[in-house]
């Protein structure tokens, strides 16, 4: 192995550090809590070497929602991967959404609440934003209904999904009935 591949080696392991303890910093108390300076004395590197991979802590929090689609379109295909029928993907698709974002809320806001500095929906927009909307299309699409173009009704249901996984977070709807929110959401939006 040259010097060149160890330096990118070594820098591409401090990078994963840096997002790693960014996030679990966030999860413990929450994104108010992560600094440049915090995270330097966590991970045990200056400030410096922490702005030679980000700029700031946009970039980081861009770094973690990237980290955070690439998780959920895996946890989303392989709930649905392992139901049979259209009703029962649905199911599992809006189960595990709904899932992955109470299990990690920091992540979820990073991905979706926060700056990140992240484009949605263009051109430009990262491929693991990409593929986790696709992971949401691939199942919604044969529930989408004739005449209904497959991403509009991709965009509503998972739109359906986001409120239910915010309003439930923030104690803003009675705790209790998450699943039955969920059965209804799939039961009338989907009609399967």
């Amino acid at each position: 192995m040259s010097v060149q591949e160890r330096k990118e080696r070594e820098r591409a392991v401090r990078q994963r550090l840096i997002v790693a303890t960014a996030r679990e910093l966030a999860e413990q108390q929450g994104w108010d809590a992560v600094t440049t300076r915090r995270l330097a004395e966590r991970i045990e590197y200056s400030q410096p070497v922490l702005y030679s991979h980000f700029r700031g802590k946009r970039e980081i929090i861009g770094a973690v929602a990237l980290d955070g689609a690439a998780e959920m379109a895996v946890a989303l295909r392989a709930a649905t991967s392992a139901a049979d029928g259209p009703r029962a993907r649905v199911t599992a698709l809006a189960g595990a959404y709904l899932d992955f974002a109470a299990r990690n809320p920091a992540v979820y806001d990073a991905m979706f609440q926060l700056d990140g500095g992240l484009a949605f929906a263009a051109e430009e927009t990262p491929e693991p934003l990409k593929d986790a909307f696709a992971a949401l299309l691939e199942t919604l699409t044969e529930v989408a209904g004739d005449g209904v173009h497959p991403g509009l009704f991709t965009e509503v249901f998972w739109a359906s999904l986001h409120g239910l996984a915010t309003l439930t977070r923030a104690g803003r709807l009675p705790p209790g009935d998450a699943e039955r929110r969920a059965e209804l959401l799939v039961d009338r939006l989907a009609a399967v």
